[in-house]
């Protein structure tokens, strides 16, 4: 009888070995479903939308003073333009969070071409740019709230 006991303890150990290593992660899997690839989508877009904003802002200091270097200035706002891009490509769900990141990314494409316009022509810059860099940053800030709450 101990020979008996001591297989089904066996049994019941492995039974339980392999539920804790492999039923266990699977069954976790299935419950979360599909939100844990929307949540870290949702957090590369936001990712992807801050870096360009503080490629933006870290760089524009360069342009706030005639005269511009126009090659210079060309080689930032492609590199803008680029960082943007991606921020878009990255957000390519549909939720809240990457909604916001979206609308952000649009109103810095503008103020960028704004900027280039005005540092192009010869033109001041825009009155309301600052105002602008503001609420582009704020809806980051906001796009990045959401997607902690998986929206």
């Amino acid at each position: 009888m101990d020979a008996n006991r001591l297989i089904k303890w066996v049994v019941i150990i492995a039974l339980a070995a392999f539920a804790w290593i492999y039923a266990l992660p699977w069954a976790k899997k299935q419950i979360q479903g599909h939100s844990a690839p929307a949540a870290a989508a949702d957090s590369s877009c936001v990712t992807a939308a801050q870096h360009a904003s503080e490629t933006w802002g870290s760089g524009l200091h360069r342009f706030v003073n005639p005269p511009y270097d126009l090659g210079e200035w060309g080689r930032f706002r492609t590199d803008v333009e680029t960082q943007i891009a991606a921020a878009n490509a990255a957000c390519r769900e549909s939720s809240q969070s990457c909604d916001n990141a979206r609308d952000a990314m649009r109103e810095l494409r503008s103020l960028v071409a704004s900027l280039d316009n005005s540092i192009t022509s010869g033109t001041p810059p825009p009155d309301d740019a600052v105002q602008r860099q503001e609420a582009i940053d704020t809806k980051i800030e906001v796009a990045a709230e959401l997607a902690r709450g998986g929206k």
